[in-house]
């Protein structure tokens, strides 16, 4: 028996997380493992990877097979360091041209930060035959990525690129925790069909049941951290649906939250030939685009296209915001505001503030920093900022875990938790770059139709990016797609109606 857990049970700060998981894997065959958001998924990923320990029960493993586990997050921080990533990097030119290579990562080549001769380091040996990488490379599809800093990267490319990083160590088990989250239909067939190419290697997979490539026979169903299902791919249980109705009456309070008087502008947002470059590489390409107070829009296109450069000139983290003619709030940018009179009118989340977020800090505290716009909160609330903040925790059913940790919490409760941080200060934009990121189908279904009830019952204005046409609420009626960094489409309704 390559994997063995008998009545296995799993705490985490007293919390019982796993309960009784008994479950055998001869060695042979991909798993897939599917539920809800907090049903334990990833934490059976993390006992099986070694990074926890069973508090009862038997957990047995062959000690000659070797596991890996991909980063969750699906970024190069676990691998080259801290000091090459951080909140607002992938917007600061400088910073993006002196990372690391993807070669360099691979072959282990990664110069300490802030080096200014290179030839004074010494380096360890090449971690692999310059052939490997070549092969394994063209096999996962970053050939032509080895020379590209790792920080210019897209979503897509980063998914393929660490599993190349990690097949390359040889591994005879590799653990997935939602790879095809926040990729677009071309990422995520390609990352499936590289999936379903690894014949030389067991797979674990987290994922919903659409994304399950086709070479994966068996399956897992974790529910409230309990094994519910273990058979067939082709015999798991459909998840239900939540009703639609019954939730927006559950709703119909949230235009009690913030009354008084609405925000007294015309224009949100207007761009004028916008440009970005980082370098030779052109980002964004002569963009125009008007956002009017109480619109809402959706923002379009492929990984890589430009959107969330887009939004970063928006939310005043992109440098270059001030070599291009912006209008934010009826005030053009740049003419003696900082970045904070900004921010205090815009509630944002992005993958990005997921990612960096300080992961030991209390829900509470993380929501309530969205008043402050800062990451972490080092104010005292007053009474009426902690009402909101136990408000809107009520409100997205994450109550509970008020006193919990951000690090206790599975990556969709996470999301949820910075939702309710871009809301509480009753924002007069709203900017959601893929706000559903890591929210299984009922979570992602009850933000939506929340967002929506917000957004009409509060008059906000609203720019929603998002892969998925399921995912944008019923308010939106406006769309700009991008692609290569251009404008290739905009949709608004007549005027005549």
């Amino acid at each position: 028996m390559a994997i063995g857990l008998e009545n296995v049970s799993v705490k985490k700060n007293d919390n019982l997380v796993l309960k009784n998981i008994t479950f055998q894997d001869p060695g042979t065959g991909n798993w897939a493992i599917t539920g809800p958001n907090g049903s334990g998924k990833s934490t059976f990923l993390d006992l099986l990877a070694g990074k926890i320990f069973p508090s009862g029960g038997q957990l047995t493993k062959d000690k000659t097979r070797k596991i890996v586990s991909v980063s969750r997050d699906y970024s190069f921080h676990r691998i080259v360091g801290s000091a090459y990533q951080y909140y607002q990097q992938r917007y600061n030119a400088y910073d993006a041209e002196v990372g690391p290579t993807l070669y360099e990562v691979l072959q282990n080549q990664v110069l300490p930060i802030g080096t200014v001769d290179p030839a004074s380091v010494d380096l360890p040996p090449l971690a692999h035959s310059p052939e490997k990488v070549a092969e394994t490379a063209a096999r996962f599809r970053v050939s032509h990525l080895l020379g590209r800093k790792v920080t210019s990267l897209s979503n897509g490319e980063t998914r393929r690129s660490l599993l190349t990083y990690w097949f390359l160590q040889d591994p005879d088990v590799i653990l997935l925790d939602n790879p095809f989250s926040g990729l677009d239909v071309q990422s995520r067939s390609e990352l499936k069909e590289v999936i379903e190419s690894l014949s030389d290697v067991q797979v674990y997979l987290v994922a919903d049941k659409k994304d399950i490539p086709s070479n994966f026979q068996q399956a897992l169903r974790f529910y409230n951290g309990e094994l519910v299902f273990s058979g067939p791919v082709k015999n798991l249980p459909e998840e239900t649906r939540p009703e639609i109705a019954d939730l927006k009456a559950k709703l119909s309070h949230i235009r009690d939250l913030h009354p008084g008087a609405l925000p007294d502008f015309h224009t949100a947002l207007k761009l004028a030939g916008i440009r970005v470059n980082y370098g030779s590489k052109e980002v964004l390409t002569d963009i125009h685009w008007e956002v009017r107070k109480g619109e809402c829009w959706a923002v379009l296109g492929p990984n890589g296209s430009g959107k969330s450069t887009l939004m970063s000139l928006l939310t005043a983290d992109n440098p270059q915001a001030y070599r291009n003619e912006i209008y934010l709030f009826d005030r053009r940018r740049g003419t003696g505001e900082s970045i904070w009179d900004i921010k205090k009118r815009i509630g944002f989340v992005s993958p990005e503030l997921h990612l960096f977020f300080h992961k030991l800090t209390p829900v509470w505290k993380v929501a309530g920093s969205g008043f402050f716009d800062t990451m972490g909160l080092f104010r005292k609330l007053n009474e009426e900022q902690m009402t909101l903040v136990d408000t809107y925790l009520r409100l997205f059913g994450i109550e509970h875990l008020k006193e919990k940790r951000l690090d206790q919490l599975s990556s969709g409760q996470q999301r949820m938790v910075l939702l309710v941080r871009a809301l509480v200060k009753n924002p007069q934009l709203l900017v959601l770059d893929e706000p559903c990121q890591g929210l299984d189908h009922n979570q992602m279904v009850f933000f939506r139709e929340t967002l929506n009830e917000i957004v009409i019952s509060q008059q906000k204005t609203l720019i929603y990016i998002t892969h998925y046409a399921e995912e944008i609420p019923g308010c939106v009626n406006r769309k700009l797609y991008l692609d290569e960094g251009r404008v290739v489409r905009v949709e608004e309704p007549s005027p005549l109606g």
